[in-house]
């Protein structure tokens, strides 16, 4: 009869360091990979956050002319405030708001085109633009 050996046969046992290695190396390129969709979601989420506000105080501000008769001042042809002067809006006062009347020529002299636009720059200049007409 043959004892049996005390050591067992060329078998696998478990992982060896290099293949501990290599699965760390894949699994940190994957993490890193996810990680940077977090930044471009939360930068997306504040461009359309601005936008959605810019789209609200260009609203606002088309139904506060709406209300206004065809005389008043603030329906004056030209930039309203004057010259590149901008209303400040929000409390951050990242948003500008400004608007343009036009009176439009004959046959349609009786209608205005008000076009207000709100601006503001994060990583470029953006713009918010809403166009009426208001009739006499």
């Amino acid at each position: 009869m043959t004892a049996a050996s005390a050591e067992p046969a060329n078998e696998e046992r478990g992982i060896s360091l290099l293949e501990l290695l290599i699965a760390l190396v894949v699994l940190s390129i994957g993490v890193l990979s996810l990680s940077q969709l977090f930044p471009a979601g939360s930068r997306t989420q504040v461009q359309a956050r601005l936008r959605t506000e810019g789209s609200q105080y260009s609203r606002e501000k088309i139904e506060q002319l709406e209300v206004l008769s065809w005389s008043d001042t603030a329906l004056s042809a030209g930039r309203h405030p004057g010259g590149n002067a901008a209303e400040q809006l929000g409390s951050v006062g990242k948003l500008r708001r400004y608007y343009q009347v036009e009176v439009l020529p004959a046959p349609l002299a009786n209608l205005k085109q008000v076009t207000v636009n709100v601006v503001w720059r994060q990583v470029r200049p953006c713009t918010v633009q809403a166009v009426t007409y208001l009739r006499k």
